[in-house]
């Protein structure tokens, strides 16, 4: 019973191909939250995959439904000993749609396909993928261990992340003796690079707006009203241009987050985004001055124009659209208040002579910003877990550029979260030709693996009883 024997189990659950077949099994449920046609795969998915794997560990499990939507939950449990630490793992189940059309001739978004290093189908990245590592290396360290994990575990999968995890903070409020914990370790989005473990700590938060010029009811021939009526493009191209300088950096108030805490300089002093192999060159005049291209991502707010229309893009005709509207986001880090966003963008509108604009939130796309601070004694502990299955350090973030509800787990439920990725930033998540890398997975195979041997070790600083004694 030991640390790389339970390590060496997990290795070959992979190069038996064992650990493949459960994925391709999973891939083949196609569980798209958006469509509403496939309501019936998130359940099955629940009920089919994730509940047996929680049984196959000796938990028990139920599941949910969700209080607004029709995306099911799954909790499950595993007390071994109520004194011991509890970690909870989080995972969704559901994923965006299939682009059934737009795959690569020879690949389908239900079917896992291997092409070499590439893993191809839907969810093979974005989550089925990573949650199957974890689960996996549960059950190398159970099995290890002889049937004793060495902590408690809680489980919590949702079916409706990629539609913004709608009733999952009420499910978590109405649940939170049920779902307590000392620790979450979950496992979703990108590493910094294919080649650089990565473990981040929260997620920057996300806001979704529309702007709308609407002026009049109809269009307006060009040559006869030209000169006489406003455009709506042209005025919202310009309320546009007042919210960024031109190279991106942010020009409203409320929307500048506060200082960077030192620690977080600290930990991406030393991390350079550099594209990997099907990434877009960045631009490095682009983004707000005096900041490294990683305080830019993962320490700052970024605004970004998503989509502008204006009368029929595919079709031109000589008239004066009635109508621009413009689909807008911004990610922002801890320290930007959330309710000032929409706020500060009508008053910053309206100073700036653009009264005449509507801001319409987009639901259900709004997530809070979290973040631990790298010096957590937790981070210390999972950094040199992870050096020492890899000997390398890990590359530590301490939020994800991206958004993740882990609102939930660090406000809600009051729990420090670590998050260990085993994706990579071009692996066409949301995308026709979505894949994993099997040679992250590997290394996501040993790495969740020698964190829960520490952690069943007793090496984590926690200090257990974390609601521990409740049962499923």
């Amino acid at each position: 019973m030991t640390r790389d024997g339970a390590i060496g189990r997990v290795v070959d659950h992979l190069d038996r191909g064992c650990f493949l077949d459960d994925l391709a099994r999973r891939v083949a449920i196609p569980s798209e939250s958006q469509n509403p046609e496939r309501h019936a795969a998130l359940e099955r998915y629940l009920g089919e995959e994730i509940g047996p794997a929680v049984q196959r560990l000796g938990g028990e499990w139920e599941i949910h439904l969700n209080p607004i939507c029709a995306a099911p939950l799954l909790v499950g449990t595993r007390i071994e000993t109520p004194t011991l630490p509890t970690v909870l793992i989080y995972g969704h189940g559901d994923v965006v749609h299939g682009q059934e059309r737009q795959w690569r001739e020879g690949l389908a978004p239900w079917c896992m396909t291997r092409v070499g290093d590439r893993l191809y189908g839907r969810g093979t990245a974005d989550n089925k993928g990573q949650h199957s590592v974890v689960l996996a290396a549960l059950a190398a360290v159970l099995a290890e261990r002889g049937g004793r994990l060495g902590f408690n575990l809680k489980v919590l999968f949702e079916t409706g992340e990629e539609v913004g995890s709608p009733g999952l903070r009420e499910f978590a409020r109405a649940q939170k003796s049920q779902l307590a914990a000392d620790l979450l370790i979950a496992s979703d989005g990108p590493r910094i690079a294919p080649d650089r473990p990565t473990l981040f700590m929260g997620a920057r938060g996300a806001i979704n707006f529309e702007l709308v010029a609407e002026f009049r009811e109809e269009g307006h021939h060009s040559g006869n009203w030209g000169g006489l009526l406003a455009n709506p493009a042209i005025v919202l191209a310009h309320a546009l241009a007042s919210l960024t300088g031109s190279r991106g950096e942010i020009a409203v108030g409320e929307w500048r987050p506060p200082t960077i805490p030192a620690s977080v300089r600290t930990a991406l002093a030393d991390i350079d985004i550099d594209p990997d192999s099907g990434g877009p060159a960045i631009d490095r005049g682009w983004g707000e001055p005096g900041l490294t291209s990683a305080e830019r991502v993962f320490a700052w707010n970024s605004f970004e124009i998503l989509a502008f229309t204006a009368g029929t893009p595919d079709q031109p005709v000589n008239a004066i659209p009635p109508r621009a509207a413009a689909w807008c986001q911004l990610r922002h880090v801890v320290g930007t208040d959330p309710k000032r966003i929409l706020p500060g963008l009508r008053e910053h509108l309206d100073r700036h002579g653009f009264g005449m604009l509507r801001i319409e939130q987009a639901q259900p796309f709004d997530f809070p910003a979290t973040r631990m601070l790298p010096d957590h004694p937790l981070v210390g502990w999972a950094a040199a877990s992870m050096e020492h299955t890899l000997g390398k350090r890990p590359v530590i973030l301490p939020n994800l550029g991206g958004s993740l509800p882990n609102d939930v787990f660090a406000e809600i439920l009051a729990m420090p979260t670590l998050w260990v990725p085993h994706s990579y930033a071009a692996c066409s998540q949301h995308a026709p030709n979505e894949h994993a890398l099997v040679s992250i997975l590997r290394e996501g195979l040993q790495l969740m693996t020698g964190l829960f041997w520490d952690l069943g070790a007793g090496t984590a600083p926690v200090a257990g009883h974390g609601g521990s004694a409740t049962t499923a």
